[in-house]
């Protein structure tokens, strides 16, 4: 009863402030914050453009991957690192909640847009293969953790001092077996993949391995305090709205598809629908305590297809893609350090971190598609796109980081393996599948070219 009542309170307390903002300063007035915000806007712009342009000309990398790297730049890694002055004033920790706020409108409304084009008629004839691919990318990584965290727990500075083995393992075992699900959905789309069978069936099993993570999470954070009302609300609620947007979502949504169908395009009052709908859903997941991006992504596996899709992404994608979008990668790269590997030592233990999560995710997840008939070549692919974390990551370790569960040199050497596996799951996709799929007419070569431009 009185779990209930904690789920409860959980429950109603959504709307109320959740601790003090970050460093925030009296002295700021509103034009201070707008001043710095508009400021901060161009300079992701610009970084996050030069830094993916040379990523796809030097080292062969999508967009999304450049992107990544440059909100690594633009914080304490780099620029900070180099002139931290300069990096202080154009992102003074006092504007970091405004910048939080864009960065979950642009990474949600990016699921979105990702959830519109999600193929169900590839996914239903894949269930079984996702099921089983999701199902190994979640077991096997949190059988490595209950091998590695006795002996990571022993070195002095990664866990908190007093972190009990079981929350300590359940957080190693989270953070190997997150799928970067927006890095992965770009991906997918700009090497032509969005459509194919394999491309669905990666996504939908990284958003299993994902919402998995996310639950764990919930559980490790109510033994720290939060009390077990925020993990029965995160799960319990999650399951709830999952279950009626499939059960319901599409038939209730249905009428906006046919009244773009008869205008023959999307006026200005089915948009404004359509993203009140999207904002509910991401406010949704927010709130319960699993993430916005889910809920953006929910809601657009959920919509009318056809035209209404057409329309909608013409309208809304390019802004989504390049202006929100970028404020995602710099937030998070603004609270990355990379100088915390600093012993031979330390960075053994962080290459250790790194070959456990490669064999946790690309190997398990490899030898799951085997088992359940695809062949060696799409078993590969399909290996190699869930190993990928990207920013997923980042979100993680940093909440794992502020809620005293990782120390500061843990969580560099998972920015490290987010950042390793990331970046090289587009050239070793190419490797063991793309390549031999443009060659053979699997793949558009159109897509891979409209992926450069």
């Amino acid at each position: 009863m009185n779990i209930l009542g904690e789920a409860w309170s959980t429950l109603a307390d959504v709307l109320n402030p959740h601790g003090p903002a970050v460093n925030a300063a009296k002295s700021y007035s509103p034009s201070d914050f707008s001043v710095h915000f508009f400021l901060q806007l161009a300079v992701i712009i610009l970084t996050c453009r030069v830094v993916g342009w040379l990523g796809q000309r030097l080292l062969k990398q999508p967009q999304v991957v450049g992107e990544m790297i440059a909100g690594v730049v633009l914080g304490p890694s780099l620029l900070g690192l180099f002139f931290p002055d300069l990096q202080n004033a154009i992102f003074p920790k006092e504007t970091r909640n405004i910048l939080y706020v864009g960065a979950q409108l642009g990474v949600g409304l990016y699921m979105f847009m990702v959830g519109l084009t999600l193929r169900l008629d590839h996914f239903r004839s894949k269930a079984k293969s996702a099921a089983t691919v999701s199902a190994a990318g979640i077991i096997a990584p949190f059988l490595l953790a209950i091998l590695i965290t006795p002996m990571l727990i022993g070195v002095p500075g990664l866990f908190t001092p007093g972190i009990s083995q079981a929350n300590a393992t359940l957080f190693m075992g989270a953070c190997i077996a997150l799928t970067a699900f927006p890095m992965l959905a770009r991906i997918i789309n700009e090497n032509g993949l969005a459509n194919s069978a394999l491309g669905t069936l990666s996504l939908t099993a990284g958003a299993f391995d994902d919402a998995a993570s996310w639950c764990v999470l919930a559980i490790v954070l109510a033994t720290f305090g939060a009390g077990p009302g925020v993990a029965i609300v995160a799960i319990g609620g999650g399951l709830l709205y999952v279950a009626f947007m499939l059960l319901f979502g599409r038939r209730l949504l249905a009428p906006l598809g046919r009244a773009v169908e008869r205008r023959g395009e999307m006026s200005t009052q089915i948009l404004a629908i359509t993203l009140m709908l999207f904002c509910f859903s991401a406010f949704l997941m927010d709130a319960i305590g699993i993430h916005a991006i889910f809920g953006g992504f929910l809601m657009g596996a959920c919509m009318p297809r056809g035209r209404f899709v057409e329309e909608l992404k013409q309208k809304v994608e390019p802004v989504a893609v390049v202006l929100l979008l970028p404020m995602f990668f710099t937030y998070s790269g603004l609270n990355t350090r990379m100088d915390m590997v600093n012993s031979v030592g330390l960075l053994l233990v962080a290459l250790g971190i790194l070959a456990v999560s490669i064999l946790a995710k690309f190997g398990a997840c490899y030898a799951a598609a085997r088992l359940t008939g695809e062949d060696n070549r799409t078993a590969l692919g399909i290996g190699a796109l869930m190993n990928s974390r990207g920013l997923m990551e980042l979100i993680i370790i940093n909440i794992g980081l502020q809620k005293g569960i990782i120390g500061p040199t843990l969580f560099s050497m998972l920015v490290l393996m987010a950042i390793v596996t990331t970046v090289m799951a587009t050239p070793l996709f190419e490797a063991v599948y793309g390549r031999k799929a443009r060659q053979t007419g699997e793949l558009d070569p159109r897509d891979a070219r409209l992926a450069t431009a």
